[in-house]
């Protein structure tokens, strides 16, 4: 089994900036708690093949996680995979942008989480608790840009 949840949010910032934000991973542990660490594989800027590694804790359990960034175009689109072999992965995830009147930007968050093994059982679990987090996930990411880049003048 697997399943999709998604948020989208509305940012008081540029499309360019909010790309730039986003595509760094590094900056998910101010939106994201469960992440305890993250590091970016090369140390350069992100491009295709990018390598996120993480420590995550999920319902009381740390677990390593390796993220592929497998496209990235700016200022509208970053997508991975995750490669690391856990009972739930996310199969596919991204980022979709669009530059809005004013300065601002939509972003939809998404990702297609799967089992395997045991985690066939559990997958359903992780999505309901995704969907259920997923308005305040997109306002944690919308906060934490927002705090991040400087408003334009």
């Amino acid at each position: 089994m697997s399943g999709q949840f998604e948020a989208t949010v509305e940012v008081d910032r540029a499309v360019e900036e909010v790309f730039a934000y986003l595509a760094d991973g590094r900056n998910d542990p101010q939106f994201s708690p469960r992440v305890l660490k993250i590091e970016r594989i090369p140390e350069a800027p992100t491009t295709v093949g990018t390598i996120f590694r993480s420590t995550v804790k999920d319902a009381g359990m740390k677990t390593a996680r390796e993220f592929r960034i497998t496209a990235l175009e700016a200022p509208a689109k970053i997508r991975w995979a995750e490669v690391s072999k856990n009972t739930v992965t996310a199969r596919e995830g991204g980022y979709d942008l669009e530059p809005l009147p004013g300065g601002r930007t939509r972003v939809r968050i998404f990702n297609v989480l799967e089992g395997h093994g045991l985690g066939k059982l559990l997958v359903g679990l992780a999505l309901a608790a995704a969907r259920k987090d997923a308005p305040g996930f997109g306002a944690r990411i919308k906060a934490a840009a927002e705090a991040a880049v400087a408003p334009r003048r």
